[in-house]
């Protein structure tokens, strides 16, 4: 097994989620040394559990969203002035078990950002996950000139030139702001590459709106062609 990088943290946004956080804590400092749980407001233990559990915790008052998780701990990542950031999920759909693989990947590529890949292991995965994934990840790598063929996917790694900022002033606080962080790394010219993961799913309850987050992916869409636009005109 590749051993990790010392100047390395794992970012995990939570909420509501006491019953998993504590096993998915455990199971990631096998692999990273730290492992910050962002406790977007939940009512429930997460924060005591994943403390427990030996995680450094960061707390919102009041429920924010995914993206504003995100936020806060790539400010954290960035303030304490580590090198590589990991993203992954509280609900145990990503196993860290696969973070080696990122590591290797990084080593071997030095690509500042790779986004785990799910799309090769399609038979585990819900039929209408599966069409929107794949849906959403052919308009995004469209609007960014790059194939990523899993842009849906939160398990990812990212370099500290990668670290993204001002999530919250360019509205994505919510779901949407993943594949934000993607579009805007593409219009730096960051290079995105993918690490193949396992496709996990049990009985947790997904946290994705199907409506009100499809429409917030569709409006961010809509903002960011009209950026790409504007960065693409002479002068």
């Amino acid at each position: 097994m590749t051993n990790p990088p010392l100047n390395v943290c794992a970012l995990i946004p939570a909420y509501n989620e006491e019953k998993r956080i504590g096993p998915v804590v455990r199971e990631v400092l096998d692999y990273c040394p730290v492992a910050v749980v962002i406790d977007d407001g939940s009512p429930d233990a997460t924060s005591k559990v994943a403390e427990e559990a030996g995680a450094i915790v960061l707390t919102h008052v009041r429920n924010q969203g995914k993206g504003a998780g995100l936020q806060t701990g790539f400010n954290y990542a960035r303030d304490n002035g580590y090198e590589l950031v990991l993203t992954l999920d509280a609900d145990g759909q990503h196993a860290p078990s696969d973070i080696p693989a990122f590591f290797q990947a990084y080593e071997r590529t030095h690509c500042p950002v790779l986004v785990g890949n799910r799309m090769g292991n399609l038979a585990d995965m819900p039929p209408l996950r599966r069409f929107v994934n794949r849906f959403m990840s052919y308009l995004l790598s469209r609007v960014m000139g790059q194939y990523v063929p899993d842009t849906q996917c939160g398990f990812r790694l990212y370099h500290r030139c990668a670290f993204p900022e001002n999530l919250l002033i360019r509205g994505s606080d919510r779901y949407a702001a993943e594949s934000e962080i993607l579009l805007h790394l593409a219009l730096q010219g960051r290079k995105i590459g993918a690490v193949p993961i396992q496709t996990i799913y049990g009985d947790e309850q997904s946290k994705v709106n199907p409506l009100t987050d499809t429409y917030r992916f569709f409006r961010m869409l809509h903002r960011f062609r009209k950026i790409k636009k504007r960065n693409l005109l002479p002068g």
